[in-house]
């Protein structure tokens, strides 16, 4: 095991630490190697081998198997690519859409450059970059 050091009760310093609620670990086990070496590796260890046994053991089903000939009705992109795809289906131009694509970010990256002059940390006296989060956020 590790070194164990009893706490002497009669230093004033000792007593006034725990008086606070501090001092707690003046005495006991130290953390290396203890912990580090032998403790931490076995609580990972153990929680994979946890987790393995409760994927083989009982494995979920993601959904029925696909099928490549059939298609859906209505294909739509995934979640993150949702908001591009309603550009492109409703703008008639398609570089149209490209560009209004391209200038979100555009605009954003110009943000911080239009609020440099402004110094203020009060959102209120900043009315471009509240106005930009409003906006974002609704």
């Amino acid at each position: 095991m590790g070194v164990t050091k009893k706490p002497d009760l009669t230093d004033p310093i000792l007593r006034a630490k725990l008086a606070k609620g501090m001092g707690h670990n003046y005495y006991g086990e130290p953390a290396w190697p203890n912990d580090l070496l032998y403790i931490f590796p076995v609580v990972i260890l153990g929680t994979i081998a946890c987790t393995i046994g409760l994927a083989v053991l009982d494995p979920s089903m993601i959904g029925e198997p696909a099928n490549p000939f059939a298609t859906p009705l209505e294909i739509l992109p995934e979640w993150y690519f949702f908001p591009v795809f309603q550009i492109l289906r409703t703008v008639p131009n398609k570089l149209l859409g490209v560009l209004l694509m391209a200038s979100v970010p555009v605009g954003l990256l110009t943000v911080p450059f239009l609020e440099n002059v402004n110094k203020f940390q009060n959102p209120f006296r900043r009315p471009v970059a509240t106005t930009v989060f409003l906006i974002g956020t609704a």
